[in-house]
Formats: structure tokens, C-alpha cells, sequence
């Protein structure tokens, strides 16, 4: 043959070979190939599901935010639940640079009867919202009431959105009631808000009526600005707080957006790193698939060599496999992804049912732009795990690989060594250390990748560490023979043991994590539900005043009673409100009412004490001894001597005795008690005449320790089905990979298996050699994966919970899921591998070694 022609078959070798060496491998063993695709697809199906999730929540919640903020440049809002002096009004209005400012009273109401649909009431001076926020003014009805300006200045009317008046069962022109702060005010349905978002239920009453008819007389909730042309902003806003009292914040579009998006941040962003683990998972799935791969074709791969594919070509050729599974994947990935999604929101809201927003199922809104970069991610993690095999087969001698049958390259003399994972791990807990970054436990993260990482790195030298005293052993042949296979070749053991280690492992972690979390709630809810009743009423209607509350403690088969109060304030524009809860609480031993951690300081003569929750305490950086200005009443300034336990608010809650609070505003009434009935009293009894007790037109819930708790532990397992489903699916992908890996390694082991039935050995025991390495490797990769699945848990309980929700907890091991699990990975590998091998020894023995002959 000339020359030319031999530089010509080198030239057309690149494309000749992707249609033998990849089609051909693809048409003989699909399963493989469509396993390492679907592990892409399904990581890319739960990352870009998460990401459009909460895209369409955060834009509902904004939409929801928008529609009672209006267009103001800056607002002022009430750092309290009881709003502040509308003597602030004129003093802003005439700050320089403010154009215009709107006073608001913003009343949660209830609509039609005392238990109708909650509902919104902004009460606006019309003029001056006009020039400042003018989509909130109503528009007139049909019929007689149409073109009736002077509606909007009546006292008497109230305009609704159009879901409020779907939801009321009444039309324009009719009336309806009003149920705020225990009063009931009737008013005619002028008309429609059209600026409203839809699904949103509010109403907008002139201001005047809103203070008067529904009792704020004399306070706002918030005042809209709207700045001059040609100001500069950030001088309004310094002007504008020197003149804020402690009662007011100022709230900028930009704070306001922070405090939306900090709602759920840390449940998404762990959200999304689940589904990035899932993704990783199957970056391993596809390293197994390809080293198979590469191992079996190792002679067509000496051959293209010898035929002139070059070391850079073979590398290219099988991160072009890779690349082929990567995109395959991340396509399919990006269908399944915008599926998921739409499902999700129809079944579980836009918070996956965690509690963070409510109201409407929001629509689906979707990202071209993230589905690009989650499915780029998919094709790069593909593309990450197609590097090592495609390093190693580019290494290949082509001569040695010409005369040596695919997998029988081993040296048992090569001992794994264990740096690289040694390394990994050492980084990964070096990176737990860090401190959260923007609020996010960005080192946390990165601690369970690099845990992730240098566990399935180190598998090959644990693989033998945990063989080696297995040699010991008086075993019966088929058991030797597996022995010194894994022990021989632990490099092709990790192959298999890499994607079911990664799944485990995070199964582990998150059983580990949830297993703690839930305890710890249900221990918690033990603590803090002493009483035999407990009683909460609508603050949309009012409190109990103090006849109320006497009549209460009188009822019948009532031993004590405690009564208390919750409300919100605003400690920072930028955060979420925290509660305010005026309770009793024994100074001499608070460790008696609140569930205290820590240092507990004795509170200080003439100084007013607080006990500020857990999370509080990390989001303020505040500890017992440091002095804390509440915005309650006109401000007042108090001392921090405690920090309890609480997993009710994530945002932070304070505790104020009840003496205090009552000095500081003044109020009286409570919204909430926790009854002691008397012995041989009976609870429905006892509820009816707490119910007679009640106030006219109060209504309340009842309820029992056992029912509260029960309730809570429902919430917190639907918050965690998203958690629950994503491990489902990472160990249903590692166990398929197991046995996706078990299948090819067989097959290139045939040669391997001619030759023991050549010398004597039957074919019942070479399965039964296989079941015990099956079991083997199951077993190793059960003791590695609850290794490094504690290790991670511990990453989440003691730093990414912490520095993402602000709570602790004790760490619980479900040692019943460990020891099931461990069993049922022994016997499915097991039973994988037996499956397996079936095919690979049913040949004859002389047709598997024929080209040694």
C-alpha cells in the first residue's frame, strides 16, 4: 500500500472510528449509555425544576408586594404592628427633595363575616396618592354608581380587587361588612382596583374612615414618598432618617427586594445544592460508564492506534462520547426540568410546601437563560466525568493492549495510593470552617463537595484497606477467588462502588440531618406545650381585652391560665419581621417557661429584660449582657439576658414580659393562652365555655398539646417530601449504576471466566464467586457511604443549617435505616452481580479463550 493511501486511512480514521467505536459500543450495550444519560438528565431535571420554582414564586410574592406598595421612590413603614404618630406625615412632606408624600393605614381585615376570607385594607388619602402611588385608586361600577367620583371620598365605600370580590360572593353596588380589631364596619362596594395583581385580595377605603371605622386613630402604617426631579436620592434618605422616630424604617425598592428574596433564600439555595449533589451523582454514573467502556475496548483501541489515531484523537473521541451523553441528558434533562416544575406548583405551591409564601398557585415562568447555564452545567459535569477514562485509554500501549483481553490489565502489585482523596477530605472540613459568605453558608457547600469528591477518590485504597483482613480468612473457593479479585483490583472496584458511595452518602447526610431536625422539634414542642389547652384568636378581629381575659380564667374546670400576646416589629428594612411575644416569665428561673441554651444572665436592677431566640441571636449578633433598643412603644431600650431554642420563626423572635410590655405600650389585650384544667375536667366542656367567654363576634381556635404537635411534625415532613424525593432518586441512580457497572465488568471478564472453567471450576461457582463480590462490594460501599454520610451530616447540622435557618439541634443516628440500608446494598449487589454474570459464563469456556490459543 502507498504511502498516500496510509496517510488518507489516518485522515478518515477520526470519523470512521466515531461511527465503529462509539456506535458500535452504543448499539451493544444501550443500557449503559442511556443509564449515564438519564443520571445527566435527571440532575438537570432537578436543578432547573428548583430554579423555576421559586423564579415563579419570588415574581408572584413580588407582584403580591408590588400591588399594595404602589409606585413610591421611598416608603416609611411602622417598625410595629401598631403603626406610628401620623404627626410624622407633615414633618416628611416637607423634607427637602420629597415631591409628594402619601399617608397609608394598612389593616389586615377579615371579609364579609368575623371568619371570611382574610383580606388587605389600605386606607389612602386619594389626593395625595393620586400623585404618588396613583394604580391603587379605584375605579367606578357599572349602573348607577358609574362615573360617581365623589365615591372615592365617601367614608362609607370601599373598592376590591377583583379576586377580593370573586371571593366575597357579592357585586359592585352591593354592601359588605368589615372585621378589624374587633370591629365591624358596614360599606357599599364602590367599585374595582384594576392596579391590583391578579389572585391579590385587597380593598382601599378613604384614610379617614379607615383610622375612624376601623380604630387607628391617630396612627399610620406607612408613609409613600415620591422625590423631586433631580435629586439626589441617598441625600432624601439620609435626611428622612434623621427625622424617623424608633417606632419607623425607612424602606427602599432595593431593601424591599432583599427582604423578599431573604423569605426563602436558604431553603432554595439548599434546595438547589440537592439537586447539584443529584447532578454530581450522575457526573460519577458517567465516569463509571466511560471507564467500563474504555476498559473493554481496549484492543479496538490499540488497533485505531496502530491504524494512526493519535494519543490527542482517543482522548477526543471519548470526551466526544462523553459530550454526546452530556447533551443527550442535559435535552432531556431541560423537558423533564419545565415538567417537574409545572407539577410542583400545581401540588405543592410556590414554596414546595415549606410555608414561606402563600395565597395562589403562581404560574409558571420560565428562564431561557438558567435552563441554558443548568444544562451547560449538565454537558460540563458529562464532559468532567468522560476526562479520567479518556486520560487512561489515551495511555494505552497499543501493543500490550493488542495481545491483552479487555480487563485482564490488572497489577496487584500497583497499591492505590491515598492522597488525592486524603486531600480532598482534609480541604472539605477545612472549608466547613469558613464563615457564611452573604448570609449563605457558601463553605459549607463547598465542604459537602469536597467531602463528596475525596470520599469516591479514596475508594480504591479503602477498597483494599477493608479487603485486606479478609485474607485471612479459611474460605471455600468461591469466596477466595472473590477476595483476591477485589483485593487484586481495586481500582476497578471503586469504578463500580463510586456512584452508589455518592448516592448513599448523601442519603445518609440528609437522613441523618432530618432525623436530628425532627427529634429535636418534637422534644422542643414537649418543652414549650405544657399546658392541657391552648387557645389562639384572630388578631384580624381584635385581642381579649382584660374582661375578657377574666372571664376566661373564671370558666369552669380552669385551674390557671396564661396569657399572651404576638405581634411583629421591624428590627432592619432589609430583613423579614421578627415576633415580639409578651408572655410571663419568671425572672428568678426563666429556664422554667423558655427553653434557654447557653449562658443566662440574672437580669439587672431598673434594666428591662428579654430572652431573644436563637435565630435572632445569629442575625443580629447579639448574646446575653449586649443592650438591644426595641422599636416598640416610642423605643425602648432593654438587655439581652437569654437565648432560647426555637424552630417556630426562622427571622427571630424576642420575649418580653408581660409586666414590661404592658408599661411600655400600654396594651392589654392578648391574642393567644394556655389553660390548666382542673382534675377530672373535660376538655370539650371546658372548651365550650371558654367559647361562651369569648367576646361578641371572636371567634378562636382550641387546641391540644397532642394536636399542635402533630400538626407541626405533618408541616415539617411536607416541608422535607422535596428533601425526600430527591434521596429517593439519588439511591434509585446509584443502585442502577451498580448495576449497570456490574453488567459491563462481567462482560469484559469473560476471558477471565473461560479460563476458571478451564481449570476445574463449575459454573454455579463462578456465580456464586460473583454473588460474594457483589456482596463484598455492597458491603464496602455501605461501610464508605454511612462513613462519609455522617461526615457530611455533621457539615449540615453544624454548619449549613446553622449559618442557612440560624437554629441548632442534636445530632440523632437512625441506626435502624443504617443497618437496612446496609443490608438491602449487600443483597441488591449481590443480586445484581449474579444477574449479570449469567450471561458472560453461559458460553462455552473454550469459545472465551479461544484468541489466547
Amino acid at each position: 500500500m502507498k504511502a498516500s493511501s496510509w496517510f488518507a486511512m489516518a485522515e478518515r480514521l477520526p470519523a470512521t472510528a466515531l461511527r465503529w467505536l462509539t456506535l458500535g459500543e452504543w448499539r451493544a450495550r444501550p443500557g449503559r449509555a442511556l443509564t449515564a444519560a438519564l443520571a445527566i438528565a435527571i440532575g438537570v431535571a432537578l436543578g432547573l425544576a428548583v430554579h423555576l420554582v421559586n423564579r415563579s414564586a419570588l415574581d408572584e410574592f413580588g407582584r403580591a408586594v408590588a400591588t399594595v406598595n404602589g409606585e413610591a421612590d421611598l416608603q416609611v413603614r411602622a417598625a410595629g404592628a401598631n403603626g406610628f404618630a401620623e404627626g410624622l406625615y407633615p414633618v416628611l412632606a416637607r423634607t427637602p427633595g420629597v415631591a409628594a408624600a402619601s399617608p397609608v393605614v394598612e389593616v389586615q381585615a377579615r371579609l364579609g363575616r368575623a371568619d371570611g376570607p382574610q383580606i388587605t385594607v389600605l386606607g389612602l388619602d386619594i389626593l395625595r396618592a393620586a400623585a404618588v402611588t396613583p394604580s391603587l385608586i379605584g375605579t367606578g361600577g357599572a349602573g348607577p354608581l358609574q362615573g360617581s367620583r365623589d365615591l372615592a371620598f365617601d367614608a362609607g365605600t370601599l373598592f376590591l380587587s377583583e379576586a377580593a370580590l370573586a371571593r366575597s360572593g357579592r357585586k359592585v353596588g352591593e354592601r359588605i361588612d368589615l372585621h378589624a380589631g374587633g370591629r365591624r364596619a358596614d360599606f357599599l362596594i364602590a367599585g374595582t382596583l384594576p392596579g391590583v395583581a391578579e389572585g391579590q385580595s385587597a380593598a382601599v377605603v378613604d384614610i379617614a374612615a379607615a383610622q375612624w371605622r376601623l380604630g387607628t386613630l391617630g396612627r399610620i402604617n406607612r408613609l409613600d414618598l415620591k422625590l423631586a426631579a433631580g435629586t439626589t436620592r441617598s441625600d432624601v434618605e439620609t435626611a428622612v432618617r434623621r427625622a424617623l422616630p424608633a417606632e419607623a424604617l425607612l424602606v427602599t425598592p432595593e431593601s424591599q427586594a432583599r427582604r423578599s428574596d431573604s423569605l426563602s433564600r436558604a431553603y432554595r439555595v439548599n434546595l438547589q445544592m440537592l439537586a447539584l449533589v443529584a447532578l454530581l451523582t450522575g457526573g460519577f454514573l458517567v465516569f463509571s460508564a466511560q471507564s467500563l467502556s474504555v476498559a473493554r475496548r481496549r484492543p479496538q483501541f490499540a488497533l485505531a492506534r496502530v491504524l494512526g489515531l493519535t494519543r490527542r484523537g482517543l482522548l477526543v473521541q471519548v470526551l466526544g462520547e462523553g459530550a454526546v451523553l452530556g447533551m443527550a441528558g442535559a435535552l432531556l434533562g431541560v423537558g423533564l426540568g419545565v415538567g417537574l416544575a409545572a407539577a410542583a406548583l400545581s401540588l405543592f405551591g410556590g414554596d414546595l410546601g415549606s410555608g414561606y409564601f402563600s395565597g395562589e398557585r403562581p404560574p409558571l415562568a420560565f428562564a431561557p437563560l438558567a435552563a441554558v447555564i443548568i444544562a451547560g452545567l449538565g454537558l460540563a459535569v458529562a464532559l468532567a466525568g468522560s476526562l479520567f477514562p479518556a486520560l487512561e485509554g489515551a495511555r494505552v500501549q497499543a501493543a500490550v493492549a493488542l495481545k491483552t483481553a479487555a480487563g485482564a490489565a490488572i497489577d496487584p502489585s500497583a497499591a492505590p495510593r491515598p492522597w488525592l482523596g486524603a486531600g480532598l477530605l482534609a480541604a472539605g472540613g477545612l472549608a466547613a470552617l469558613l464563615p457564611p459568605i452573604g448570609g449563605l453558608p457558601v463553605g459549607g457547600d463547598g465542604a459537602m463537595a469536597l467531602l463528596l469528591a475525596g470520599g469516591v477518590a479514596i475508594m480504591p485504597w479503602l477498597a483494599r484497606m477493608l479487603v485486606r483482613p479478609l485474607r485471612r480468612l479459611r474460605a471455600g473457593p468461591a469466596l477466595r477467588l472473590a477476595i483476591d479479585r477485589l483485593w487484586g483490583a481495586p481500582d476497578q472496584a471503586a469504578i463500580a462502588l463510586c456512584g452508589i458511595v455518592a448516592s448513599t452518602s448523601l442519603m445518609i447526610a440528609m437522613a441523618v440531618m432530618v432525623t436530628s431536625f425532627r427529634g429535636s422539634v418534637d422534644e422542643w414542642l414537649t418543652e414549650l406545650l405544657p399546658a392541657d389547652i391552648y387557645i389562639r384568636v384572630d388578631p384580624a378581629a381584635g385581642g381579649l381585652d382584660a374582661a375578657a381575659q377574666a372571664r376566661m380564667a373564671a370558666a369552669p374546670g380552669i385551674a390557671a391560665i396564661q396569657f399572651r400576646r404576638t405581634s411583629q416589629i421591624r428590627m432592619d428594612p432589609d430583613r423579614p419581621a421578627v415576633l415580639l411575644i409578651a408572655r410571663p416569665v419568671d425572672r428568678a428561673n426563666a429556664k422554667r417557661d423558655l427553653p434557654l441554651t447557653g449562658r443566662v444572665l440574672a437580669p439587672a436592677p431598673g434594666v428591662i429584660p428579654v430572652w431573644v431566640s436563637e435565630p435572632f441571636a445569629r442575625l443580629y449578633d447579639v448574646a446575653p449582657g449586649d443592650t438591644l433598643r426595641l422599636p416598640v412603644g416610642a423605643g425602648v431600650s432593654t438587655q439581652v439576658v437569654g437565648v432560647w431554642r426555637d424552630y417556630s420563626s426562622q427571622f427571630g423572635a424576642v420575649v418580653l414580659d408581660t409586666a414590661d410590655y404592658n408599661s411600655v405600650t400600654g396594651d392589654a389585650t392578648r391574642t393567644e393562652a394556655g389553660a390548666d384544667l382542673t382534675p377530672g375536667a373535660k376538655t370539650a366542656d371546658v372548651i365550650a365555655a371558654l367559647t361562651k367567654a369569648l367576646p361578641s363576634g371572636q371567634t378562636a381556635e382550641f387546641a391540644e398539646p397532642r394536636q399542635i404537635r402533630r400538626l407541626a411534625l405533618t408541616l415539617f415532613d411536607r416541608s422535607f417530601a422535596v428533601t425526600y424525593a430527591l434521596e429517593a432518586i439519588a439511591i434509585a441512580v446509584g443502585l442502577t449504576g451498580v448495576a449497570a457497572t456490574f453488567s459491563a465488568q462481567t462482560l469484559a471478564r469473560q476471558t477471565e471466566f473461560g479460563m476458571l472453567r478451564h481449570v476445574g471450576v463449575l459454573r454455579r461457582q463462578v456465580l456464586a464467586m460473583l454473588a460474594w463480590e457483589g456482596a463484598l462490594l455492597g458491603a464496602v460501599g455501605a461501610v464508605a457511604g454511612l462513613a462519609l454520610g455522617v461526615a457530611m451530616s455533621a457539615v449540615l447540622i453544624g454548619v449549613i443549617n446553622p449559618q442557612s435557618f440560624n437554629w441548632t439541634m442534636e445530632t440523632r443516628i437512625p441506626w435502624g435505616l443504617f443497618g437496612v440500608l446496609a443490608a438491602a446494598l449487600t443483597l441488591t449487589s449481590a443480586g445484581a452481580a449474579v444477574l449479570a454474570g449469567r450471561g458472560a459464563v453461559s458460553g462455552q469456556a473454550v469459545r472465551a479463550v479461544r484468541e489466547d490459543w
